[in-house]
């Protein structure tokens, strides 16, 4: 059933003498209801595998600044202005530190 006020769906909710009414909210409600059955029905849905997290960025060769390897991730930001260069971030394939570049 929808609201005649405002159009939205009546939500069934009962009052404080624990009678079942529908409302809305707009504030109409609609008390002359006897029996209120919700004939929606859900199903359980499988649960979410988690896959081991991968890096999706390009590997470059480059050297971290923590423990010298010479593999990192790598991908640019633009933080500053638009006519500024951007901003080169890396992340070291073995330890993960994450530095950045001002170039």
């Amino acid at each position: 059933m929808f609201c005649p006020k405002c159009g939205s769906i009546l939500v069934p909710k009962p009052d404080k003498k624990g009678k079942n009414l529908l409302s809305c909210s707009c504030g109409y409600k609609k008390k002359d209801v006897e029996e209120i059955k919700i004939k929606e029905q859900t199903k359980e849905s499988a649960q979410i595998e988690v896959v081991e997290e991968k890096e999706l960025l390009p590997l470059i060769d480059a050297e971290c600044p923590k423990c010298h390897h010479t593999k990192a991730y790598h991908w640019i930001v633009q933080t500053r202005a638009s006519d500024e260069a951007p901003t080169r971030f890396y992340k070291c394939e073995k330890c993960k530190h994450t530095w950045r570049e001002y170039k």
